[in-house]
C-alpha cells in the first residue's frame, strides 16, 4: 500500500516538473550559406548584390580558365555551375540574409555607445537621447540632425531642418552627410576637401 502511494506521489511529481518545464524544443540550424554572408558582410562587404556576384564570379572564372563554360567536360561544368540558375538566386538570398544579419548587428552594437561619441567633450547631449531607442534621433534631434544633414544643405535653416524632419525633404545616396568632413566644415567650390576625414570616422573607424 505505502509502496503503491510512493509510486504515485512520484509519478504526480513527474508530471508537474514536466509541465512546468515546457515542451522539449527542437535546436534549429543555420544554412551555413547564412554563416558565410554573415563573415563576407562582417570582413568584405555588406552592401552589395550576391547573385550578381556569384554569377560575375562564374564568369570571372570562365574568362581565367580561357574557354567557355560550354566546353568545359562534365565535372568542370559541375564545379563551375552546379545547378539552376533559380538554385544560383537561392544561394545569393541565403548570403544576402547573413550578410543583412552582419549590418544588422553591427548598426545594433552602435546604438548605444555613438551617444558617448558625439556628445560635445565634458558636456551631456541636451535634449537626453536614450541608448536604445532611436525614435528621438536622426533629423528629430539638433545634434544628430546636424550630423546627418547633407553637407550642401543647412541644417539651421528652419525651413530645410523642418522638411528633412517631415520626409518632404528626402536624401539621395550620394549625398554626403556633414559628418563625414573634417570638423565638419564643407566647402561647395571643393568638395572632395575633408572628405571622409572627420574625427568621427577616423577614430572609431576601427569599431
Amino acid at each position: 500500500m505505502d509502496d503503491d502511494l510512493s509510486s504515485s506521489n512520484e509519478s504526480r511529481k513527474k508530471s508537474s516538473s514536466a509541465l512546468q518545464l515546457g515542451p522539449h524544443k527542437r535546436a534549429l540550424k543555420s544554412d551555413p550559406l547564412v554563416s558565410h554572408g554573415q563573415h563576407f558582410g562582417h570582413t568584405v562587404f555588406a552592401l552589395c548584390n550576391y547573385p550578381s556576384l556569384l554569377t560575375n564570379g562564374i564568369l570571372r572564372l570562365e574568362q581565367l580558365e580561357d574557354m567557355l563554360i560550354e566546353d568545359f567536360t562534365a565535372e568542370e561544368h559541375q564545379e563551375h555551375l552546379e545547378g539552376s540558375e533559380e538554385e544560383l538566386l537561392h544561394v545569393g538570398e541565403l548570403i544576402g540574409k547573413g550578410a543583412a544579419t552582419a549590418r544588422g548587428e553591427d548598426t545594433k552594437s552602435l546604438k548605444p555607445v555613438i551617444i558617448d561619441w558625439i556628445a560635445p567633450a565634458g558636456e551631456a547631449v541636451v535634449p537626453p537621447m536614450l541608448q536604445n531607442a532611436k525614435t528621438s534621433r536622426g533629423f528629430n534631434h539638433p545634434l544628430t540632425g546636424h550630423l546627418l544633414c547633407p553637407a550642401e544643405l543647412d541644417w539651421d535653416d528652419t525651413d530645410t531642418k523642418q522638411k528633412l524632419q517631415s520626409s518632404e525633404l528626402t536624401v539621395s545616396g550620394d549625398q554626403w552627410p556633414l559628418f563625414v568632413y573634417t570638423n565638419e566644415a564643407y566647402d561647395p567650390e571643393d568638395p572632395w576637401n575633408g572628405l571622409l576625414r572627420s574625427y568621427l570616422l577616423v577614430s572609431y573607424s576601427v569599431f
